[in-house]
Order: structure tokens, then C-alpha cells, then sequence
């Protein structure tokens, strides 16, 4: 079973800046598209962004646009959410997960981490 382990959450102000890190097992990591979505309390888990199995490509949810930046170092399993201009509006858990559909939607993702909690405070 491929296991994702994310890091890297805490608390902020708005205006700083966080990186997590999801870090994978097994070597099929290179072989499959990443991404990141988000969970607040009481609502739907949403798309952030997500990459393609060399780092070439990388698409965004609207809201995180020009803000966060998805990335990845295969070498190391590891993919990363660097997150600047924090604002309240993202505090979530944010889950990675392993894609393997054509589309955003989750069902697209078969393997998924436990969660980082990330605060943005005001």
C-alpha cells in the first residue's frame, strides 16, 4: 500500500508564508500525478492544486492562484505546497493525494494522507 505523509502545518498570521511537504513510500510515486486539496470544518474537501508526474505542469483552484505553488522532487518521494500571502479564508486540513483519474474531482485520488492542520490567524 503506497502511504503519504504531510507536514509542515501550524499556526500563521495572515501575510505569512507556510511550505508542507508530502512525503510518500514506494517507488510508483514517480508514475502518478500529485495533488493538494483542503478541508475546513463543516465543509466539502476542495481541489487546490495539483502536478504532473515530472513537475512540468501544475494547475491551481482559483482561490490560491498566484499565492501557492505546487512542486516536486521525485528523488526524494516528496511533493510540496508552498503557501505565501496566508490568508484567514485557508485555514484547512490539507491532504495530498495520489491521482489517478482524468479529472480534479476527488474521486480521481486513491490514496490520500492523514492531513496537516494549517491556522491562519488575523
Amino acid at each position: 500500500q503506497v502511504q503519504l505523509v504531510e507536514s509542515g502545518g501550524g499556526l500563521v498570521q495572515a501575510g505569512g508564508s507556510l511550505r508542507l511537504s508530502c512525503a510518500a513510500s514506494g517507488r510508483t510515486f514517480n508514475g502518478y500525478p500529485m495533488g493538494w486539496f483542503r478541508q475546513a470544518p463543516g465543509k466539502e474537501r476542495d481541489f487546490v492544486a495539483a502536478i504532473n508526474r515530472s513537475g512540468g505542469s501544475t494547475s491551481y483552484a482559483d482561490s490560491v492562484k498566484g499565492r501557492f505553488t505546487i512542486s516536486r522532487d521525485n528523488a526524494k518521494n516528496t511533493v510540496y505546497l508552498q503557501m505565501n500571502s496566508l490568508r484567514p479564508e485557508d485555514t484547512a486540513v490539507y491532504y495530498c493525494a495520489r491521482r489517478t483519474g482524468p479529472t480534479n474531482s476527488p474521486s480521481a485520488y486513491d490514496y490520500w494522507g492523514q492531513g496537516t492542520q494549517v491556522t491562519v490567524s488575523s
